[in-house]
């Protein structure tokens, strides 16, 4: 070969390993962007950048293939008094008030299209659409199952119950119209 060909060839291969760096790179930002906290959440789980990014788009894939959808206004205004009801039955029976938010939290999820399977599915497809949110579910998640072990006091009760509110809120939100910033 001569040495035109070669510089030509090398060249090319240089641009085609410039261009797969840029892309990665780009994906990498979108997603970090996409999930927040839980991008950080995935590469600390997996151990690795390249896992976690393939994981996260993965998810991201399969709840694109969800029907999630927002709750009509019945939905939202008989979902905010039954919370009430929780809230207020903290008073005379934390541990209770504490089942029912994670009971009404399932609901609500199911309700707008999640799929209920385990605790750590739910919290990954969640992540999707509500990353700066689901540590908060996390939380209070962790809470509940420890106090459905007897662990731990009616101030961490109160702590879960303030989580769960943060993730209700957000699902039973109203809707953003399209074009329109929330921040």
């Amino acid at each position: 070969m001569n040495l035109a060909v070669l510089i030509v060839i090398a060249a090319v291969v240089i641009t085609a390993a410039i261009v797969v760096v840029f892309v990665m790179r780009q994906r990498s930002v979108r997603l970090q962007r996409r999930f927040g906290p839980e991008y950080e959440r995935a590469v600390r789980e997996s151990g690795s950048k390249y896992r976690a990014e393939s994981r996260l788009g993965k998810l991201e894939k399969r709840v694109g293939k969800f029907e999630i959808r927002p709750l009509s206004s019945e939905e939202r205004m008989r979902y905010r008094e039954r919370w009430k009801a929780i809230q207020a039955r903290f008073v005379d029976d934390p541990d209770m008030a504490l089942q029912q938010a994670d009971e009404i939290i399932n609901e609500v999820m199911s309700a707008c299209g999640y799929p209920m399977t385990n605790f750590e599915d739910q919290a990954a497809q969640l992540s999707v659409d509500h990353p700066l949110i689901v540590e908060h579910y996390r939380e209070a998640h962790a809470i509940a199952v420890r106090r459905a072990r007897r662990e731990g006091s009616t101030e961490d009760v109160r702590r879960a119950l303030i989580h769960y509110r943060s993730l209700f809120e957000e699902l039973v939100a109203e809707p953003i119209p399209v074009g329109v910033n929330r921040f």
